[in-house]
């Protein structure tokens, strides 16, 4: 697997480049509005902005999710898709994917599935390759990475994707739709992730602060679809970076499902002795 680095300064993050392109390595509500469990959409703009501002605490009222995430990535002529599954505690800001990453054009998948573990201003991946053992861990900063993290592990951490909407400066109301079966508010807007990192939770404000200086803008545009006890049900955001060594820009879909809420989630954390300590191949 071919290693790039791409980002600037202290902040640059891994990349995995594989045959067909892949690249992988993600408090302060106002009030005022309907009440989350209110069935009645918000429809004018301040109140659509207040309850996503909202939506991020309504998870941690949940405690639990399943999750899917879909990262759509295009640069150059290329788009390739990483897809992930797992479950997220948002109470205790602990979640587990596994991370699959696209099939080369001879139908082979180029690596086993990635293991991530999401912990609070922390990401653990197990199967990373590299040249770490397949029995390690490697553990990064998220507030070291230029992104946060909401890109390099080829998913974004569902809480983080939930505290980027902390940062909403207008949003408008679409309409209602079904998601995955379950009746739905759509929501339109663009979010800053400057703003969101001021209101975020201690574990995220470092990464999103980090993320409002290292993407190509700060200006985040998303689409969100709640449920009408204010659960996010779907999120999509699309991001931009600078790719440093081209200077080209990427350009990134980032797509989030929770549902299940309720559902159990036990997530271990590695101990020291499992991360590995030793240096990344890059080639």
């Amino acid at each position: 697997m071919e290693q790039r680095r791409y980002g600037r300064g202290s902040g640059a993050f891994l990349m995995a480049a594989a045959t067909t392109g892949l690249m992988i390595c993600a408090t302060g509500c106002t009030a005022g509005g309907p009440p989350a469990g209110d069935a009645r959409p918000a429809t004018d703009t301040a109140d659509s902005v207040r309850v996503l501002h909202r939506a991020a605490a309504t998870l941690v009222d949940a405690g639990t999710s399943r999750a899917t995430t879909s990262m759509e990535m295009a640069t150059g002529g290329t788009r390739v898709t990483i897809r992930g599954e797992g479950v997220y505690d948002y109470t205790k800001q602990l979640g587990q994917l596994k991370v699959l990453l696209p099939q080369d054009p001879a139908g082979a998948s180029p690596h086993r599935p990635i293991t991530e573990l999401l912990a609070p201003g922390a990401l653990f991946m197990k199967n990373r390759g590299a040249g770490v053992p397949a029995d390690k861990w490697v553990r990064v900063d998220t507030a070291t990475l230029s992104d946060g993290n909401l890109v390099t592990g080829g998913a974004t951490d569902p809480f983080a994707a939930a505290e980027l909407l902390r940062g909403t400066r207008e949003a408008t109301y679409v309409g209602r739709t079904r998601v995955a079966g379950t009746e739905v508010r759509h929501y339109r807007g663009t979010a800053d992730l400057a703003e969101a990192a001021k209101s975020a939770s201690p574990g995220n404000r470092g990464p999103l602060g980090a993320a409002a200086k290292g993407f190509a803008t700060a200006e985040v545009p998303f689409e969100a679809y709640l449920d009408d006890e204010g659960r996010i049900r779907k999120l999509q955001h699309r991001f931009s970076f600078v790719n440093g060594q081209r200077q080209d820009t990427v350009a990134v879909t980032s797509t989030t499902l929770l549902y299940d809420f309720g559902a159990p989630v036990h997530v271990r954390l590695p101990r020291p002795a499992d991360i590995y300590a030793g240096r990344i191949a890059e080639k």
